[in-house]
């Protein structure tokens, strides 16, 4: 029996929802057990014009929407010369970004499954990853302007097409997830499926035991002060410090390299790719937009006096922010 993610179902019950939807087993599962549930949502397609299908997927997913009374959004996605999947995905959520701020939606629901949490797992592995990265894939993560929900987690891929099977619920198939040209495609076929054949209850048992270990590894820190783009964080163990820099930035929507982690074990005062400012100074966290602006000789003796790190100042400055309030 399928189900949603239990952490997730009062979330969606209580807020505005968009469901990146695919017309694939994954999404059309979510989908259907979306309203059964009775939760409101509408749903939003990018059609890459890659596969043979793609013009059904979309008039489908317009069809159904239609069927189920639902809004959908969909776009025609250009051509991408080369890094595809990663300009598929950046185009692909400035889209869901874009339509999540002109319409209120609070959350964005994604159908990634126990398989996708697998593959995510092993990718990571085997290129060296701490705890944080390795359960990349949460029930719900924070966003800048929204959450992302991911209520399928503990479903695996075989559970959800028994699930459409069952119920005669229509779906399409992606073919190009069998293509070995993709990372995850090889991770897939040659490790995650097959494991997840033989040891699926004990896969999906440990990912639960680490999600709670990764909750109390970060239970040591408090957001003290949040403004817009703006977090000061106090911490009590320095091994959080790359852990919380590097999950704030990601609700910032900036996602720090293997280097800049490096870098933040050798420095307290960074700025990352000319955006962020990061200070770290007697056990406080302080990240906000990188700003080079005059400011008057006044507000710079009050920030002196507070002990506020340099490169967050400017920030201060264009929010009118009192220097005092980071103090408590």
């Amino acid at each position: 029996m399928i189900n949603l993610t239990k952490e997730t179902f009062p979330i969606l019950q209580q807020n505005k929802n968009l469901l990146a939807f695919s017309a694939g087993v994954d999404s059309s599962a979510l989908f259907f057990l979306l309203l059964e549930e009775n939760i409101d949502f509408d749903i939003a397609l990018v059609n890459y014009n890659l596969r043979e299908n793609s013009i059904k997927e979309e008039l489908h997913a317009i069809a159904l929407a239609k069927e189920y009374n639902l809004k959908c959004y969909t776009i025609q996605a250009p051509s991408f010369e080369n890094n595809f999947e990663k300009n598929a995905r950046d185009f692909r959520y400035d889209f869901f970004d874009k339509i999540i701020s002109e319409n209120n939606y609070d959350n964005l629901l994604t159908a990634h499954q126990l398989n996708d949490q697998l593959e995510w797992f092993l990718m990571r592995l085997t290129k060296g990853a701490g705890t944080s990265e390795l359960l990349g894939l949460e029930p719900v993560s924070k966003r800048k302007n929204y959450t992302i929900i991911r209520p399928l987690l503990h479903n695996s891929k075989e559970e959800l097409l028994d699930y459409l099977e069952l119920n005669n619920f229509p779906y399409f198939i992606d073919k190009s997830n069998f293509e070995e040209k993709y990372e995850r495609n090889i991770f897939r076929k040659n490790f995650s499926d097959k494991l997840l054949t033989q040891y699926k209850e004990g896969i999906r048992r440990s990912f639960d035991y680490l999600r709670e270990d990764k909750q109390n590894l970060f239970a040591g820190y408090k957001e003290v002060f949040h403004y817009k783009k703006m977090y000061v964080l106090s911490y009590q163990d320095d091994a959080l410090i790359t852990r919380l820099i590097d999950k704030y930035l990601k609700i910032l929507g900036y996602l720090l390299s293997g280097n800049q982690r490096k870098e933040l074990k050798r420095d307290s005062s960074i700025v990352f790719g000319g955006l962020w400012a990061v200070e770290i100074k007697d056990n406080f966290i302080y990240i906000a937009p990188y700003l080079k602006i005059n400011m008057p000789k006044r507000f710079k003796e009050e920030c002196r006096r507070a002990k506020l790190p340099s490169k967050i100042r400017a920030y201060l400055y264009k929010e009118e922010i009192n220097p005092k309030a980071l103090l408590g």
